[in-house]
């Protein structure tokens, strides 16, 4: 039996298993005790895991997660849809749009944040003065509770759309030209190439992109902690940010685990879910 591939891996399951394994083993077990920044824990069992389900902060940090998920996947989707479409069509300035589009998700979160900051800043920011000279009130952006969401929505939306406008645009490459030349023999016109062609030939596009934003907007933290000065706004805390809170800047780290703990499961709920909603369609696509 040659074993020379496994050697081969033995140095990516090393580092796995140090990086990823040992840190999960480690956090189930201090979701179990009491330890804080000293370092010293005693055993508590479940009382942890007890706490936060009557902890509303948790619950209400977990409800801005999940209205940040719903009101953000969906534009996110449609936006990087729309412009692949825009991308894709055969103009000599394609290069450019491709460039624009994707050019935001390549930015670091700190210089989004920077730049959005100076956007909804009070009195000298872009979007407020443009508001003003319309004869229209200022509107505190990230000062109040209902904005400051929907800011941070924008923010994400302009940030990371670029991702799936890649998938989106990659998936219409190879949709096959004659397609569309048949269609349009037939009469056929651009819409109805749109619903007839261009979208059920990306379902399975669009199931890779809503799957992989809903976990991505499950776990967001940067833009909310920064844009909302270390959430000093309320109603937009995340379930991330206070899982932090709880760790490092209340110090009770088992506490932090056992939360964490609980919200991955929540994520592998949905990671399950959504496969076992596939599955059957592509165990039929199959045999077929």
């Amino acid at each position: 039996m040659n074993r020379s591939g496994f050697w081969f891996v033995v140095p990516f399951l090393v580092l796995y298993a140090a990086f990823l394994i040992a840190p999960m083993v480690i956090g189930l077990g201090a979701s179990v005790t009491d330890e804080g920044i000293t370092g010293h824990a005693s055993f508590v069992g479940a009382a942890n895991y007890a706490e936060l389900f009557q902890d509303p902060a948790v619950w209400s940090s977990l409800g801005h997660t999940l209205v940040f998920t719903v009101v953000s996947t969906p534009a996110i989707v449609l936006v990087g849809l729309a412009m692949a479409l825009l991308a894709n069509r055969a103009t000599p300035e394609r290069w450019l749009y491709r460039l624009a589009f994707f050019a935001p998700y390549l930015l670091p979160v700190s210089v989004v944040v920077l730049i959005w900051s100076w956007l909804y800043q009070p009195g000298f920011g872009l979007i407020n003065d443009l508001l003003t000279r319309l004869g229209l009130g200022e509107v505190g952006w990230l000062s109040t509770d209902g904005m400051a969401m929907t800011s941070i929505i924008i923010t994400t939306v302009w940030w990371t759309a670029g991702f799936g406008f890649l998938l989106y645009l990659a998936a219409l490459q190879e949709i096959p030209r004659q397609l569309y030349e048949a269609s349009a023999l037939d009469g056929a016109t651009p819409f109805q190439q749109l619903r007839r062609i261009t979208l059920p030939l990306l379902s399975r596009t669009h199931q890779l992109v809503i799957v992989l934003q809903v976990l991505a907007s499950l776990k967001v933290f940067d833009q909310i902690y920064l844009l909302s000065g270390q959430g000093g706004v309320p109603g937009v805390r995340s379930i991330v940010q206070y899982i932090y809170e709880s760790g490092f800047t209340r110090f009770r780290i088992g506490y932090a685990s056992a939360i964490s703990y609980v919200f991955f499961a929540l994520i592998a709920a949905v990671a399950l879910l959504h496969f076992r909603l596939t599955a059957p369609k592509a165990s039929k696509g199959a045999e077929r």
